[in-house]
């Protein structure tokens, strides 16, 4: 065990994490995202025990978001039709501004295909158990600045 590092991150997590380089990128899935067939090129970590939030809190506290793009914080839209809530949504948002300057203006949406296609080309695809609906959420890596 290591002081100052979440529990819920694990060793396979953390070095995944420290492996990833400015603009590589991560999605943290819901447990209704095809993280196995979307993750072909990609390392899937399985953490089906956990839910989004708790996960995106503590890779926060290690993960700085990338300051050279307008919305480094993208969620899967929303299908036109579709009649979900998505209260999570205001939650992730929330944990992002204690990040994050910018707070919710970080945070953009994606439509869903495409949602898809982006999460082809990222590093690591976190699979949670998160039963909440449209709660996928991207993450882009920023730089570690010496504070």
């Amino acid at each position: 065990m290591l002081k100052g590092i979440p529990k819920i991150l694990s060793p396979e997590l953390l070095k995944v994490l420290a492996e990833m380089g400015h603009s590589d990128r991560l999605v943290i899935s819901d447990g209704n995202f095809p993280a196995e067939s979307m993750g072909k090129d990609a390392i899937v970590i399985r953490m089906d025990g956990h839910g989004v939030p708790q996960l995106l809190d503590a890779i926060l506290k290690v993960f700085p978001l990338d300051t050279y793009v307008e919305k480094p914080v993208n969620l899967m839209e929303v299908m036109k039709g579709d009649k979900v809530e998505t209260p999570i949504w205001d939650t992730y948002k929330e944990i992002v501004a204690k990040y994050d300057s910018r707070g919710a203006a970080a945070v953009g949406n994606i439509e869903r295909f495409a949602f898809y296609e982006e999460a082809k080309k990222v590093y690591c695809i976190i699979a949670t158990g998160e039963s909440a609906l449209y709660a996928n959420i991207m993450l882009q890596k920023g730089v570690v600045v010496d504070e």
